[in-house]
């Protein structure tokens, strides 16, 4: 035989809530304590949650008077918090499309100002034909190895600048990278995917 399900924390506050709208009166906690576990299968020892919850969800008043607490709420009450509710997630929902509208424009005007996708593919292009004139260099070097040793140091010299170039380069694409990614909120990836940044582009070593 199966275990009797309990209920749940919104089970419990909607039928609470019947309590009073059903009845329209005003009760302190001990009252409630007695009435919610008999009609409405709420246990005690859980009433007085339900009620504050209820309180701070604002569906139920409470107010002290003299020593004792009294709790109420009426069927408009229930109304009016659910028109503020949607009401405070319409301005939400429009403070977001303002702050969505504002970015995307921002993204414009930045793209527009930076050029980004040209300057790029610039970097880029530079960077890899840097790259090849290195590798030529490497492959004169070892053919003229032992014949020439002025103009292997000359290919040294070259081959020095062009890594130092090389690295010049790929710091302006971090330096890009970085700005993208701070001012877009853009993660690494989508910017390498984006901008088809090669996932391995890195300092020469």
């Amino acid at each position: 035989m199966s275990k009797k399900r309990g209920l749940s924390a919104d089970e419990k506050k909607t039928r609470m809530l019947e309590i009073f709208h059903n009845s329209k009166d005003f009760f302190q906690l001990k009252e409630l304590e007695k009435i919610a576990p008999k009609e409405k299968g709420i246990t005690m020892q859980s009433v007085k949650e339900v009620v504050q919850s209820l309180v701070d969800d604002h569906l139920v008043d409470s107010e002290k008077i003299g020593t004792s607490i009294y709790f109420w709420s009426f069927p408009s009450k229930a109304k009016t918090a659910k028109k503020r509710k949607l009401n405070d997630l319409k301005h939400e929902l429009g403070e977001c499309a303002k702050k969505l509208k504002k970015t995307e424009d921002n993204i414009v005007v930045e793209l527009e100002d930076r050029e980004p996708t040209e300057e790029r593919s610039l970097l880029i292009k530079t960077v890899e034909e840097l790259k090849k004139k290195e590798e030529a260099l490497k492959k004169e070097m070892q053919k003229y190895r032992d014949s020439d040793p002025e103009y292997i140091n000359q290919l040294k010299t070259e081959m020095i600048d062009l890594k130092a170039a090389i690295d010049r380069w790929t710091e302006n694409i971090y330096i890009l990278k970085s700005y993208i990614k701070n001012t877009f909120q853009m993660e690494n990836d989508v910017i390498e995917q984006s901008f088809n940044i090669p996932q391995d582009l890195d300092y020469y070593e």
